[in-house]
Parts: C-alpha cells; structure tokens; sequence
C-alpha cells in the first residue's frame, strides 16, 4: 500500500516557523513532523511515499537528497575531494516527490499525483502536519471489510483549556474539581487519516478543489464515506503551542505516537 502525504501548504497559523521551511519540514525531537509521520506508517508495514510538494518544496527535496548524511556520521576527506558515511541508518522507503504547485489546494495535490498510483489498489492520504497512535492496520482491515471507496478516521479533538467542574447553578457555586483539557464538545471530527480507493479521484475537479469539500461531501451522500473511530492520542501541529506540546512529550520519553 502507498501513502500519498500532503506538504505543500504555506502553514501560515504557524508562520514563525514556516516562513523559513515548509511546516511539515518544522521539527520535533530534532527530526521533521513529516518523518514522525511516515515512521509511523511504516511502523505498519507502509513503506512507499508519495508527498505532494509545493511551497518551498525544495527543502524536503533536499532533505531526501541527503538522507544518509542527516542520519548518519560522515567524513570527508578534503584533499581527495571524497565522502565516507559511516553506519548508515537507511529506512526501506521508497518516496516520490512530486511538485503540485504552490497555491494548489488539497484535492487538486491528490489527483496530481494520479499516475503514481496504482489504478486498482487502495492508498492511505493524510496531511503532513499531525500525528496519532492509530492503529493503522485495524484501519486497514475496517476499509477493507466495508467495501466502499473511502475511511476517513473520526476523532475527538482535545480541549484547549481546562475546565471547572462545579456544584450549582451556575450562580456563585462551588468548584468541586479541575479538569485539564478534556475533550472538546463531544462532536466527532475529520483526524486526517483517510484510506481510498482510486475511483475517488474521479470527484476531483482540478487544483482549486479542496479535499474537504466537493470531493468528501459527495462520497458521504453517496453512502461511499466510512468512519474508522480513533479514541487515542491525536494532535495536529497548526500552532507553536501544538508545536510546544508535541516537543515536550517527544522529551519525556512518553511519545503517545511513537511505535518503532
């Protein structure tokens, strides 16, 4: 199975950082929010890429480029003008990066990258900005077992703030507790984590046509859009305080996304 992973927005909520790089380049623990992202999926056994640059693509083309040097220790030599890498850390990646244009919107990346996908197979498709502890293959199988052309997987975003619990009416009451950033109001979201068979490329009309319009709206009228329901750990990365968050548990050891 491929994954098709979308970083050629500008990023502009987080623009301290993206100004510099594209924001799936902005790091956590010293490696791209992109790399956490596809170790993720090929944790599960996803090992072929396909990411659909465009604003400031040349950085993450770069980045591949040199791979070998970013992960491993190198000596050059330069009187002989030569290069030695040491303990090289290769991942089993196959990754294809495809410029899709700078102000193209997110259905219009997908269907840019048609001809790298295979015309019969299913191909996982999410955004180069969040993580999760989704359990990928469950996600898999679900798709599989329903039949119809895309899983999209639901989930419930956390709080921002924490909440008072409180005895009363509401008019000069107690407070009994303290709950830090429980869910939100109980409404069930887009987690960006979607599993599609290629037919949906069809929806897509060209570069102006978000994802999350046209193409989603008429899958779930047509009874052909499935949610696989995660009630784990995700967070996208849109603000230098989401950025913050995603350091400090990356430092604390306790990664919730970490599964290799």
């Amino acid at each position: 199975m491929k994954a098709v992973l979308l970083a050629g927005g500008l990023g502009t909520r987080i623009s301290e950082e993206s100004h510099l790089r594209p924001k799936p380049m902005i790091e956590i623990g010293g490696r791209p929010i992109l790399w956490h992202i596809m170790k993720t999926y090929a944790a599960h056994g996803v090992n072929d890429f396909i990411i659909c640059l465009g604003y400031k693509g040349y950085i993450i083309k770069e980045y591949f480029a040199n791979y070998f040097l970013h992960m491993s220790d190198v000596t050059f030599d330069m009187a002989e003008n030569r290069m030695e890498v040491h303990h090289r850390h290769a991942e089993p990646w196959r990754v294809t990066l495809v410029d899709t244009g700078e102000s193209t919107l997110t259905g219009g990346r997908l269907k840019r990258v048609r001809e790298y996908l295979s015309a019969d197979e299913p191909f996982c498709f999410t955004y180069g900005d969040g993580v999760a502890d989704l359990d990928m293959a469950a996600q898999f199988a679900f798709h599989a077992a329903h039949g119809k052309l895309a899983t999209v997987t639901a989930v419930l975003p956390p709080g921002r703030y924490g909440a008072l619990v409180r005895d009363g009416d509401g008019r000069g009451e107690g407070v009994r507790g303290f709950v830090e950033k429980p869910r939100g109001d109980g409404g069930w979201i887009n987690g960006g984590f979607f599993v599609l068979s290629p037919q949906v490329l069809e929806r897509i009309d060209g570069d102006a046509t978000p994802w999350e319009s046209a193409p989603m709206e008429s899958l779930a009228r047509d009874g052909e859009l499935m949610a696989f329901e995660h009630h784990g750990f995700w967070q996208p990365m849109d603000t230098l305080r989401e950025k913050s968050l995603l350091e400090e548990l990356w430092q604390s050891g306790q990664a919730p996304w970490k599964c290799w």
